[in-house]
């Protein structure tokens, strides 16, 4: 073996988790850090026309973007950004001249490898080092790859890759294809390997090759504290403790840990990556990790649901992220159809022109727990708790709304009477009465099948005559901040809590406009705007 050598791309592949806004102080003192840490090859970025260019962004451009975030100083380090086929015309990439990029990644799927080899081609007759990207390389046949290399030969690339994109890749399977391309790829091209962390064998895969008996220059991706997309990547602190370890390198990991501790982590403790079972199932299925993200962050399905809507995707919808795709198989599984008009009826008998208090889980049911109880008492009043059976109240509830399939899998065995839950509840036996799940939709995405949102849009349908909300609090990324029962509390990202807190304080508004809505409870951890938003239109303290 003649080198191996770690390419840290956490500017780059790290910045699907924060929409690349590091901070231009941030991207300096990561590549510096890095260039200290003696880090062979560090990629700063991606260079794409597709976005308006933020100097707090590592999404630049133009090369000419980047050059004010490099130092003078790079030591021996070499200096690339990576561009996605189809994002940047090659025409306008300057010649390398030695004081900004030294190299350019260009990634691309197996669909538009023909036209993404032209485009390889202008970047290395542009005198940068060129790295083949083939995303996804599990996607090839060997009959595929073996071409692809064919012709990355003719091309002669600094280096050519293989790429573990959804964390799919099994030790056999690596190895497989590294031995197509070590008896098949011209001797002086170096080999690359970019793993996911969806099964957790990164760190394996990395010693996997690097021990492997090769004459063949390799390079091993990673990125501080193992940031990117979904389950993350391979660790370069740790592997850089491995190599100087196992191979006698002479990597300075302490540059790597300040990061870790000055920029990373707080991104992580906002932003979180790791390993998850949606992001295993994913790429069980060798399916984009966008798909279990959006999956797991509904909040409503079990693994087992999961798992079903990844088997029933159509293999060429997997290798590439298609949000409105990921919206359609989510509603195709949920919108399990029936004959309501029976439900409905009953229901309207017994709630037309009544007093509805919806109870939530939040944590502020119990905090105020003496207005709950009052209005709980009031005449004229019906109260349905939405996803969840209360505890410690003197009253007992009418009915229990159910539309969220965990929910109702952890409430199984409760001996719950008069329980009404939507259509996606495959194991209905013990439901009073049942509603077709996509009637109560509505067109706020984040919130699009909020249980709450779906029992208020119900009511309107049955003529109640007012909505009262206790325990609606909103969203926080507090672990111990959302919910009245423990086993209630899921781990989202701050944004998309907010993006919740957002969407209800838009559907409330309108649905306000079609039946009076109060708030028993103070919303807690909606949005500061949002509060005084729903104070104006719709909440009238108790």
């Amino acid at each position: 073996m003649k080198s191996i050598s770690i390419l840290d791309c956490t500017l780059r592949d790290g910045g699907y988790v924060n929409e690349w806004m590091f901070g231009k102080g941030n991207i300096k003192t990561i590549i510096t850090k890095l260039i200290e840490a003696k880090i062979e090859i560090i990629e700063c970025g991606f260079i794409s026309q597709k976005n308006k260019f933020s100097s707090d962004s590592s999404q630049f451009n133009s090369v000419e973007d980047l050059i004010g975030y490099l130092p003078e100083n790079r030591g021996k380090s070499t200096l690339v950004a990576m561009i996605n086929y189809g994002e940047y015309d090659p025409f306008d990439l300057p010649l390398c001249d030695g004081r900004s990029l030294d190299g350019i990644r260009v990634a691309f799927h197996k669909k538009d490898k023909d036209e993404a080899l032209k485009v390889c081609q202008k970047v290395k007759d542009r005198g940068y080092k060129l790295f083949l990207q083939p995303m996804v390389s599990l996607n090839y046949t060997d009959k595929q790859f073996l071409d692809l290399i064919s012709k990355a030969n003719d091309i002669n690339p600094y280096a050519f890759y293989i790429v573990d994109s959804f964390g799919a890749m099994k030790r056999s399977d690596l190895l497989h294809l590294f031995y197509l391309i070590d008896y098949n790829l011209d001797p002086d091209i170096c080999v690359g390997l970019h793993s996911h962390n969806n099964l957790q064998l990164s760190y394996s895969h990395a010693q996997t090759l690097t021990s492997h008996l090769t004459k063949r220059d390799l390079i091993i991706d990673s990125s501080i504290f193992g940031m990117g997309r979904g389950a993350g990547n391979l660790n370069t602190e740790l592997f850089a403790e491995y190599l100087n370890q196992v191979n006698g390198a002479c990597y300075k990991v302490p540059p790597l840990l300040q990061v870790m501790d000055s920029v990373i982590d707080p991104i992580y403790r906002y932003k979180y990556w790791g390993y998850s079972l949606a992001y295993y199932l994913s790429a069980v299925h060798n399916c984009h990790p966008n798909y279990a993200t959006y999956l797991d962050n509904k909040n409503t399905l079990t693994v087992e649901n999961i798992n079903e809507i990844f088997g029933r995707m159509d293999n060429d919808n997997k290798a590439i992220y298609d949000k409105d795709y990921a919206e359609k198989a989510y509603m195709n599984y949920q919108d399990d159809r029936v004959a309501d008009l029976q439900s409905r009826a009953q229901l309207k008998e017994k709630l037309k022109g009544k007093n509805v208090l919806i109870l939530a889980p939040g944590k502020s049911l119990y905090d105020e727990r003496n207005k709950v109880a009052a209005a709980a008492t009031e005449p004229n009043t019906v109260v349905i708790s939405v996803n969840f059976l209360p505890e410690g109240f003197e009253f007992e509830c009418d009915f229990v709304f159910v539309s969220n399939i965990r929910r109702h899998e952890a409430m199984q065995g409760k001996g719950i009477s008069n329980l009404i839950v939507t259509s996606n509840i495959r194991h209905r036996e013990n439901a009073s009465y049942v509603i077709n799940y996509s009637d109560l939709l509505n067109s706020e995405e984040s919130v699009e099948d909020n249980a709450a949102m779906m029992l208020v849009s119900l009511l309107i349908t049955l003529e109640a005559a007012s909505v009262q909300l206790a325990g609606l609090d909103g969203y926080t990324a507090d672990l111990r901040g959302n919910f009245v029962q423990d086993n209630m509390e899921f781990l989202k990202k701050a944004s998309v809590m907010e993006d919740m807190n957002r969407g209800m304080t838009v559907i409330l508004k309108k649905f306000s406009n079609q039946i009076p809505i109060t708030f028993v409870t103070r919303p807690r951890h909606v949005h500061p705007f949002s509060i005084s938003y729903l104070r104006k239109t719709i909440v009238s303290e108790r």
